[in-house]
């Protein structure tokens, strides 16, 4: 059924049970997985009234992700799947929905964190219902509470 799986990871506490949830999927399907990072766009904040892009934070922070997936890597690898990983810039829904479009993949698999005030909600958005909205193929949310 899924030959390719595109895993949305960031090493958070639900990445690391979407990461859980899509191992036992591929070992059932005998799939591919990719992991990707999403990161923000590296902007160093000059107060209210706007930012400046800065090459060095985007280094950093590339860096910062590529361990995260390196380490979620080697944690499949250890359950005796192959996967690779992918670091991309910019708004996750975005970015997650090209790059199923581009891999082919056949299923998405992220976590999601319920907040707890409606003001949480509000102003952090939920990538993974936007990203129902936008993707090539079917969205596996791994809900963590």
């Amino acid at each position: 059924m899924y030959k390719r799986i595109l895993l949305g990871y960031d090493g958070s506490e639900s990445g690391q049970q979407a990461l859980l949830g899509s191992c036992e999927i591929a070992q059932w399907s005998q799939a591919e997985l990719v992991l990707v990072a999403v990161m923000p766009l590296p902007i160093a904040s000059l107060g209210p009234e706007g930012g400046l892009y800065d090459p060095k934070v985007e280094e950093i922070e590339r860096e910062r992700y590529r361990l995260i997936l390196e380490a979620g890597v080697e944690r499949l690898a250890q359950a005796g799947l192959q996967a690779r990983g992918e670091v991309l810039s910019g708004d996750p829904v975005h970015e997650l929905a090209k790059a199923a479009g581009r891999l082919r993949a056949d299923l998405i698999v992220l976590g999601h964190q319920h907040q707890d005030s409606w003001a949480a909600r509000w102003w952090r958005g939920s990538v993974s219902k936007s990203l129902i909205e936008h993707a090539p193929c079917s969205v596996l949310v791994v809900i963590t509470r």
